[in-house]
């Protein structure tokens, strides 16, 4: 058989399921209780020093 028929049919099959996988995992890993605080706390970065810069010392925490 050709290596291009072979990797073809393994794309069309058992690739599909594994990246459909991969994709349902990310979903559920973002989706995952403890994750909101990270998420807010990330969302929020723009706007904690919204009078001044960050000093040099707040930058590094």
């Amino acid at each position: 058989m050709e290596e291009y028929t072979i990797l073809r049919q393994f794309a069309d099959s058992w690739m599909l399921l594994v990246l459909f996988a991969f994709f349902v995992g990310v979903i559920l890993w973002v989706l995952r209780p403890g994750s909101s605080k990270g998420h807010r706390d990330t969302a929020n970065i723009p706007f904690r020093h919204e009078d001044k810069p960050a000093t040099s010392e707040e930058a590094r925490q």
